[in-house]
């Protein structure tokens, strides 16, 4: 785990969940209350950190936990990566993208500058 590219994000998550911490299991729990978590033990870069806050994140940013919990784990998911991503967009990243199904286009998602075509592009090949 690298612990400056971990620390860097919850810096910034802890703007909007001050709780978050990293248990003995190294996982990040992001919003404790509604155990929002993802591992770190393979993380060693900041694209593997991006990588694994639209894979792990991005569910809740449209679904599953209450709109005030979604509101703020877009907030933290946009913060973190310089992005103004939608309710509806987080939609289309979560479907294509997220519990990991398909780490390769995760991360050309994140090379392209976080840029939608990529998941267009995804949402014409499963058409």
């Amino acid at each position: 785990m690298n612990a400056e590219v971990a620390q860097e994000f919850m810096k910034i998550a802890a703007k909007h969940s001050p709780d978050i911490f990293i248990n003995y299991n190294l996982e990040l729990i992001v919003i404790p209350r509604n155990n929002i978590y993802f591992r770190l033990k393979d993380v060693e870069s900041k694209l593997d950190l991006q990588r694994k806050v639209i894979e792990w994140l991005s569910r809740g940013c449209h679904t599953g936990v209450s709109n005030p919990v979604q509101k703020k784990l877009r907030n933290i998911c946009n913060d973190y990566l310089g992005t103004s991503f939608t309710k509806e967009e987080f939609d289309s990243i979560y479907t294509y993208l997220g519990n990991g199904v398909d780490s390769k286009a995760t991360i050309k998602f994140i090379e392209s500058g976080f840029n939608l075509n990529v998941i267009d592009k995804l949402m014409e090949g499963a058409s």
